[in-house]
């Protein structure tokens, strides 16, 4: 029932533009609204308004990127999707990203026929080939197709909707989606006006999330730092950029940052990747478990529940895991915190946890 989700979608999100609003004014925060521009005087110029500061904080994010190819005038973006008052029946994802994969789980779950188009043979790059795999596998099994090796060329209109073109490749669809990465919001702030510099990835900061100017800080997924672009990642950096503009102190360290895909089932990762362990085998040994058949997992009917966790054969700790399960998303902060506090298996033997969940199970992983 699309309708009744996204009025239960709505129902959440409708309110939050006036709740941020109304959280600003009750903290004195004065807030002014349109597009901000940088002038070559170093103030700020918000529509007709020109403010002046000491510091400036840039925190305008990302938007979906939109492939530059012939017919690119028919790609909708996630926003789009996430909008949408009825779901077409054919759905097709360009880019086999986060996005591309999480929106095809929601757009199949609906009942619609959908298609996954990545340029080549490795989607979800970030994550462990093999938990990939895994999770293509059933989400093929579920009835997403996979167009992998497929580099798109062009969309054209047509009678029976928008027919997608590649070499030896023809689809044809009612609904494409451009999945295929975001990019940072920097184009109209007027940068070059007072000497902030920045590439594709964002706005270069140094180890302080200064930019150039150092009066100038960026922080969130507009800047480009070695970190996961997400909210919390975000938050934590806002956190760090107002204790270092009341008391500057030391430059930001980021704890170890556990990311996650949304699909059906859920794929999480944190720490050391497998195959970067895999080139260290005197350093590091890489359990495989399937944690189908566990009894925690088994006694709600899971499909699949797949775990790879690397440990540190010195200090028994675990440094990383990859995850695959429908609890991935909350196993995966278990293991962020096993990480960050360098928990060995004998201290985690030292709790007694609530049996039978997937927690007490932690044990079992070392």
């Amino acid at each position: 029932d699309w309708p009744a989700l996204m009025a239960h979608k709505r129902g959440y999100t409708d309110g939050i533009n006036d709740g941020t609003l109304k959280g600003l004014q009750h903290q004195g925060i004065a807030t002014l609204h349109g597009q901000a521009h940088f002038q070559n005087d170093g103030q700020l110029a918000v529509g007709d308004q020109v403010v002046s500061a000491t510091d400036y904080v840039i925190a305008t994010g990302q938007r979906p990127a939109i492939l530059p190819i012939t017919g690119q005038e028919y790609f909708k973006t996630s926003t789009d999707f996430l909008d949408l008052d009825e779901m077409p029946k054919r759905v097709t994802f360009v880019g086999g990203g986060y996005v591309g994969f999480e929106l095809a789980a929601i757009a199949n779950a609906a009942g619609a026929d959908v298609h996954v188009i990545h340029h080549n043979d490795r989607p979800l790059k970030a994550f462990d080939a093999d938990l990939v795999q895994d999770l293509m596998a059933t989400m093929t099994a579920d009835g997403v197709t996979f167009d992998l090796n497929t580099d798109l060329q062009a969309i054209e209109q047509t009678d029976d909707g928008l027919q997608l073109t590649a070499p030896d490749f023809e689809l044809t669809t009612d609904l494409v989606i451009s999945s295929a990465g975001r990019i940072p919001n920097v184009d109209q702030l007027g940068l070059e006006n007072v000497g902030v510099t920045f590439n594709r990835h964002g706005i270069q900061v140094n180890d302080r999330l200064q930019t150039a100017n150092p009066h100038i800080y960026a922080i969130g997924d507009v800047s480009d730092t070695p970190v996961p672009k997400l909210t919390p990642v975000a938050g934590y950096e806002a956190r760090y950029l107002v204790q270092q503009l009341t008391q500057p102190g030391a430059a930001i360290t980021y704890p170890v940052i556990p990311t996650q895909v949304f699909a059906v089932p859920k794929l999480a990762q944190v720490g050391l990747s497998a195959t970067d362990a895999a080139d260290q085998p005197d350093k590091y040994r890489v359990n495989t478990l399937d944690m189908t058949k566990w009894f925690s997992y088994y006694r709600f009917g899971a499909r699949q529940a797949q775990a790879k966790v690397i440990i540190d054969q010195a200090s028994g700790q675990v440094v990383g895991a990859t995850l695959l399960s429908d609890v991935a998303d909350e196993m995966i902060n278990y293991l962020t915190l096993l990480i960050e506090k360098h928990v060995t298996l004998a201290q985690l033997q030292q709790l007694v946890l609530a049996y039978p969940t997937p927690a007490s199970d932690l044990q079992y992983l070392y």
